[in-house]
């Protein structure tokens, strides 16, 4: 069985500019993300946002995605792969 070829990971942030993804700073990412999540709640309301988080994470850090759900996003709308 052959080995499969890895690709490069990334080592830094992009976002998209126009048609194509440049590289960023951190806080631009960051900063991007930020607005994209602002602009879909400014535009379509917080329930057009939803979360989801992962089973095998700690209680810890699904308590935080749930805190950031309800909190800074201001939905309800949280799911978890906890029922397959």
């Amino acid at each position: 069985m052959r080995r499969a070829q890895r690709r490069p990971r990334l080592t830094t942030p992009l976002i998209r500019r126009g048609d194509e993804f440049v590289p960023a700073s951190w806080d631009e990412a960051l900063q991007t993300a930020a607005q994209g999540l602002s602009e879909v709640r400014d535009r379509h309301g917080s329930t057009a946002l939803g979360l989801f988080s992962c089973s095998k994470a700690t209680n810890e850090t699904n308590y935080l995605a749930q805190k950031f759900a309800r909190v800074v996003l201001g939905t309800n709308n949280i799911d978890s792969c906890n029922r397959t």
